[in-house]
């Protein structure tokens, strides 16, 4: 059975996103704040507030390409896309399709 990696999104409590991936959302989440030796450093620097999305990728190849698309989106894109509460995403190039609203 293939393992399914997510992309999920941290707002830190300077209301900055953290975009990363993982196959196990809420333990990678709790390893952020538990800011110890698995902490992102980005997080160290920008302590996590909160989950505020997730979604099922598939393979992790195309995870890390859909989570460089999201870095590249500007600050609005990135909070449509949270608002929005889902992506779409091209399945071999992992380009991100942005809500217009």
């Amino acid at each position: 059975m293939p393992v399914i990696w997510y992309l999920y999104i941290v707002r830190t409590v300077d209301r900055h996103l953290y975009a990363g991936v993982s196959t196990d959302v809420e333990r990678r989440f709790s390893e952020h704040l538990r800011q110890g030796r698995k902490a992102a450093r980005y997080l160290c620097a920008h302590r996590p507030a909160h989950l505020v999305f997730s979604q099922a990728i598939g393979s992790r190849p195309l995870a890390l390409k859909v989570e460089y698309s999201f870095k590249q989106l500007t600050r609005v894109q990135k909070e449509r896309i949270v608002r929005a509460g889902w992506l779409c995403f091209d399945g071999v190039s992992g380009r991100i399709e942005v809500p217009v609203r």
